[in-house]
């Protein structure tokens, strides 16, 4: 069943969503979110009867005011057009290696955000959730499977052993990627910094993985670390943002 795109084109004065942001929407369910409220009711119900009407494409342009009962002040502009069924927003690719207490945890925080797509990996059927929110990859060897990810992934390495850590560091730092998190100490990290070091990799390359991961403020609780990474990530993310907005 095809469902509706939605996608914030144009945006002015004081919004929930900046430009780029999108939706998906079908006759009996959404994906994604544009910001919430009336403004995503009012999307959702445009693109509901789109659906009914066999409409392929519309621009809705909708002021944030008294008519939509908000207060923001500023204006959206919406693109909606249909979409294959399977076309569901997706974010820049996040591999997370473990599904351990806080491999679990990064997952329930990082899931909801649009701005990830999530990969997740271990070594056992066993060790996932079973309602696992995110994309399952089950790997014996973990760190042959960082190797099929993609070049602008980022990965969060988390496992139960230190010797998956390591060659997952290994691998990760032997092909291109965006970014690298590990869990640990600062003695496991200058362990690990001697030893990626005596498998070739230079100080600079080493320095791209940022350990330990998350907010040392925070505590140790899993949800806590996972409350820290997600911070840090999103903070990147917005000063990319800015950056490429000149």
């Amino acid at each position: 069943m095809s469902g509706i795109k939605v996608t914030v084109a144009r945006t002015a004065g004081s919004v929930p969503r900046e430009v780029g942001t999108q939706m998906m929407v079908w006759a009996d369910r959404t994906a994604g979110t544009i910001g919430g409220g009336a403004l995503e009711w009012e999307a959702m119900a445009a693109a509901r009867r789109m659906i009914t009407q066999g409409r392929a494409a519309q621009v809705l342009t909708l002021p944030l005011g008294p008519a939509l009962g908000q207060c923001c002040g500023g204006s959206v502009t919406l693109e909606l057009a249909q979409a294959d069924a399977l076309e569901v927003p997706k974010g820049a690719p996040l591999w997370i290696y473990g599904a351990g207490h806080v491999g679990r945890a990064l997952v329930d925080v990082m899931v909801p955000l649009p701005e990830w797509d999530i990969t997740w990996v271990d070594t056992g059927a066993d060790r996932f959730p079973q309602d696992a929110k995110a994309a399952v990859l089950v790997a014996a060897d973990p760190a042959r499977a960082a190797a099929h990810a993609p070049a602008d992934a980022h990965h969060l390495i988390l496992t139960y052993s230190h010797a998956i850590d390591l060659e997952l560091c290994h691998a990760v730092l032997s092909r291109p990627f965006a970014s690298c998190g590990l869990i640990g100490s600062a003695t496991k990290w200058a362990r690990f910094r001697g030893r990626l070091a005596a498998l070739g990799h230079s100080p600079a390359t080493i320095a791209r993985i940022a350990c330990p991961i998350g907010d040392t403020r925070l505590g140790k609780h899993p949800q806590a670390i996972a409350i820290g990474v997600a911070m840090a990530m999103l903070g990147r993310n917005a000063a990319r943002q800015i950056e490429a907005a000149g």
